[in-house]
């Protein structure tokens, strides 16, 4: 189904008040993120796993035990 005929079915059927409220969100995302393909395709990208790919760095010994607990190993 198009985005466009799916937000009309949904839009059609929502009281006056709430379709006020809608049109001023959209207005407010028409500026927010003006008609360019770069600021489309950032809101549209979604982070999901492995976005902190090479962010976060750990020791090479994270692995060993440490020396604080050694009396309870």
């Amino acid at each position: 189904m198009n985005t466009d005929i799916a937000l009309w079915k949904v839009v059609i059927n929502l009281p006056e008040s709430l379709k006020k409220e809608l049109l001023n969100y959209a207005e407010y995302l028409r500026e927010k993120y003006p008609n360019n393909p770069q600021s489309t395709e950032k809101m549209e990208t979604v982070k999901g796993y492995g976005s902190w790919a090479d962010k976060i760095i750990m020791s090479d010994d994270f692995d060993e035990p440490l020396e604080d607990l050694a009396e309870y190993m």
